[in-house]
């Protein structure tokens, strides 16, 4: 019988990261989109121009901003999960369940490459 394996090999590692490095990449140019958008780098200075639509765009601004910036803190998290994940390839325990100790799926982490949870102990939560 087959000994189960307790984790993964060095070049599936290398795998892993090279999703992860990608995944970051696009990420951070993500989270730059937003903080651009919330900066008022791309307003033309139009704001005092049409005084008489200002109230109904202010609360459409405000609205549209605090959405902004939910999915900026958002994209923050997901990329220091990334770097979690990063970590966890160098310390060799990346790909480990940290409820059942046992491996997390190659088809799970392609898809979810910071997860830390196999689908398992995910369906137990």
């Amino acid at each position: 019988m087959e000994q189960e394996k307790s984790r993964y090999s060095d070049a599936e590692l290398q795998e892993f990261k090279e999703i992860i490095h990608n995944k970051l990449e696009e990420a951070h140019k993500d989270l730059d989109l937003l903080m651009s958008s919330m900066s008022l780098k791309d307003d033309h200075g139009t704001n005092d121009t049409s005084p008489t639509f200002k109230l109904m765009e202010d609360g459409s601004d405000v609205l549209s901003r605090e959405e902004t910036a939910q999915l900026a803190a958002r994209q923050q998290k997901f990329i220091k999960h990334l770097k979690d994940a990063l970590i966890r390839i160098e310390n060799k325990t990346y790909g480990i369940c940290r409820v059942t100790g046992k491996l997390i799926s190659k088809e799970r982490l392609r898809i979810v490459p910071h997860a830390t949870l196999s689908i398992e102990a995910k369906r137990q939560q």
